[in-house]
């Protein structure tokens, strides 16, 4: 059927559930952001505002008007009335990592190396552009070729890696921002796990997250005045325009060369988004809604690409979920009304009022839920026999994730922070060796992960072909860099303690698989597992 009946709607009661539900997810992960950026980092909150945000809200924008488009030509195409669009926004856990692992640490070392606060921030900005950039890049080259993708890199290894992000960063940081302001945290992530896990109906079919922010906002600005909210709390602040257009700009490429250090975290950053784009769109298509893989991928990139050009520094991409969304009832208003929204919020500026507005202690439980809900559906989504493989892929983000917190000088000061780095003792340097474990985590995450599974399934030489691979990664410091900050090396320019673990990191992965080569051999051949 090429006819659409004259009588349709494209924007229904659904779209206004998928809307709301859409804007806080954009809104709860671009609030985070700006926590992390400013509150922990001191970053000067005018470039988040007027610099950053601009451009990470346009990439929303162009991505929900193509979406919305999308979905209007497949429900033309096919005649049917039911067609949901695809739910596009700023993704949750490559924003969180960007923050804390990337813009964060980068502006600390920018002022360490003398820079003022301003020339810091801005540095830092370009950087961000530059991240975005070569992520659109990888992702516009990957969109071509997402089968070859999605069969070359395990299950195990690519969902163990989203998890440990998620379980580590998106789950735990902000977990511990809910008890901090605990009636106010507590009783929304309840709201939260009561209505979106458990399924539970709540009075006027109101959508859950929304609830859980309405219901939170109440309880902290009630609470709040009467010193019952926590010692954190902040009355209101005064509204402010903050006008400021997404103008493209070359500042990106000022930002190209600071971004070598931190590639091994912004490529697997872009690879984890093409392989969910590839795994939303086959959930879509299982719902009934049939759009073309690379259309999905191509749209994400060149949104992306946008951003970075126009002063974004988070990605887009497609959300897990289109499936519910269709459930709510939702068709191709709700990703219309979601890119207008943020894209305008953008440039005048009320999207930096409302997460101004909205504390982390109201937002932190959705990432939370999302956290819970990456790392249930890693487990879900891989075959039982490889669970194991899923939990190995979690200790390089715990490594992470405790080094992160030990570096922060708040907690332990900088110089007995870099004398136990290189504190040998018996051995190695023990917080050495955790921050080596954590730098690069994503892509040792999914080494582990892909020999574990490789290992189960009796594919030995696979397994060791993976082990290889990461005594290479190693060698330069693409994985386990023994440079605090994670930058790769070549490993003759090492000295002292960096030079011994750089080559005993590499030779455990060699040794290691000359040791499950040697036991292959001595089993003789065994019959791989489907």
């Amino acid at each position: 059927m090429s006819s659409a009946p004259a009588h349709r709607r494209w924007l229904v009661a659904g779209d206004l559930n998928g809307f709301f539900g859409l804007v806080v997810d954009n809104l709860a992960v671009m609030a985070f952001l700006s926590t992390v950026l400013v509150g922990v980092f001191r970053f000067p909150a005018d470039i988040v505002f007027t610099r950053m945000f601009p451009g990470t809200a346009l990439g929303v924008l162009v991505g929900d008007l193509v979406y919305t488009w999308m979905a209007v030509r497949l429900a033309r195409r096919t005649g049917r009335d039911d067609v949901t669009a695809m739910p596009l926004g700023i993704d949750t856990p490559t924003t969180i990592g960007m923050a804390l692992l990337v813009l964060g640490p980068a502006f600390v070392k920018f002022k360490q190396g003398g820079m003022d606060e301003h020339a810091a921030a801005i540095a830092t900005w370009h950087l961000g552009m530059a991240a975005m950039i070569v992520m659109g890049l990888l992702k516009l080259g990957l969109s071509f070729a997402g089968g070859w993708v999605g069969r070359a890199v395990p299950r195990a290894g690519l969902l163990g890696s989203i998890a440990a992000i998620a379980l580590m960063l998106i789950g735990f940081i902000p977990i511990v921002e809910v008890m901090q302001v605990p009636i106010v945290g507590f009783v929304t992530l309840g709201i939260v796990l009561y209505a979106v896990v458990a399924k539970g109906r709540l009075p006027g079919m109101i959508p859950g997250v929304l609830a859980a922010v309405m219901v939170g906002l109440a309880l902290y600005y009630s609470l709040g005045p009467l010193g019952l909210a926590g010692p954190g709390y902040r009355p209101p602040g005064a509204l402010m325009l903050r006008f400021a257009l997404p103008v493209p700009s070359l500042g990106f490429v000022d930002g190209l060369s600071g971004t070598l250090p931190y590639l091994p975290l912004i490529l697997p950053f872009g690879l984890l988004m093409v392989i969910g784009g590839i795994n939303v769109t086959e959930s879509a298509r299982a719902a009934g809604d049939d759009y073309r893989t690379r259309d999905i991928l191509l749209t994400e990139a060149i949104a992306t690409l946008i951003a970075g050009i126009c002063g974004g520094v988070a990605q887009t991409t497609p959300y897990i979920g289109q499936p519910a969304y269709k459930k709510m009832g939702a068709r191709a208003g709700y990703t219309l009304l979601t890119g207008v929204f943020v894209g305008l919020g953008g440039v005048f500026g009320y999207l930096s009022n409302l997460v101004e507005l909205v504390p982390l202690a109201v937002l932190a439980p959705i990432l939370v839920f999302v956290a819970i809900d990456i790392t249930a559906q890693a487990f879900e989504a891989t075959p039982g026999r490889h669970s194991a493989a899923v939990v190995f892929a979690f200790f390089p983000a715990i490594a992470r994730l405790v080094a992160i917190e030990l570096g922060n000088p708040d907690y332990v000061a900088p110089d007995h922070f870099n004398a136990l780095l290189t504190s040998t003792g018996q051995g190695m340097p023990e917080l050495g060796v955790i921050v080596a474990l954590g730098n690069g985590f994503i892509i040792t995450s999914m080494v582990w992960a892909g020999f574990l599974a490789a290992l189960i399934d009796g594919r030995t030489r696979a397994a060791a072909a993976v082990l290889l691979a990461g005594a290479g990664m190693t060698l330069f410091g693409v994985i386990h860099s023994v440079e605090p900050a994670g930058g790769l090396y070549l490993p003759w320019d090492l000295a002292g303690v960096a030079r011994t673990m750089a080559f005993q990191f590499t030779a455990a992965y060699v040794v290691l698989a000359a040791v499950i080569g040697i036991l292959a051999a001595l089993r003789g051949p065994a019959p791989e597992r489907a």
